[in-house]
């Protein structure tokens, strides 16, 4: 059974990871032209199409690194290297940028028909960061009683994402540009941290090994 540190913990890290302020204003630029009932369509599906594709990786992330023959202590030092990368974007508001040329690819290819599935789903919310996030975590959530603990928290990170995106106008206008970007910093400085962590118990099981 986890402890309510780890939960906690897990629960930060998958909700830095995701990052739903952030996905506020990009959401309503998604969406733009659309009214109240096809913006709620869309934040449905890219919520269920993220907590899907996360909830595999918590599952069978295990699986999935041992058939390519990886370990999951070297994942842990690759992925907190990864997280640390994106904390680093996130500091410097370079994050937030990448994010928008994600979205202008996804409006000029699919114009708003599945932008849903991308690039809402992948890889704004389910994105490499939040799917290495999961597969750490999976390590240390160990048995049926751990596997769905992570999987509620989870969903607990989805289900706030998904308020976020009901509510993006309302976050937009209240955050404002200084306050998103106050919050994406603070954000990121906790990620670098628990990405440094990451790092250190890898390394710790590799030399273990």
């Amino acid at each position: 059974m986890p402890s309510l540190d780890q939960i906690f913990n897990a629960f930060v890290t998958i909700l830095v990871t995701i990052d739903p302020p952030g996905l506020a204003p990009l959401f309503l630029a998604l969406t733009r032209g659309m009214n109240r009932a096809e913006r709620q369509q869309v934040a449905l599906r890219a919520s269920v199409i993220g907590f899907l594709l996360l909830a595999l990786f918590a599952l069978a992330g295990a699986a999935i690194l041992s058939v390519f023959g990886i370990t999951l202590p070297a994942f842990r030092v690759a992925g907190g290297l990864l997280l640390f990368f994106i904390a680093f974007e996130m500091v410097f508001e370079r994050r937030q940028e990448r994010k928008e040329k994600s979205a202008d690819v996804a409006i000029t290819k699919d114009m708003i028909h599945n932008i849903a599935a991308f690039p809402l789903a992948i890889p704004l919310i389910a994105g490499p960061g939040a799917i290495s996030a999961t597969v750490l975590l999976s390590g240390s959530f160990e048995g049926a009683v751990g596997q769905a603990a992570l999987v509620a928290v989870i969903l607990a990170g989805i289900l706030l994402t998904y308020l976020v995106f009901l509510l993006a106008e309302r976050v937009d206008g209240f955050l404002g540009q200084t306050g998103r970007s106050i919050l994406t910093r603070l954000l990121g400085v906790i990620l670098a941290a628990l990405a440094v962590q990451f790092v250190a118990d890898g390394i710790k099981a590799l030399m273990a090994a």
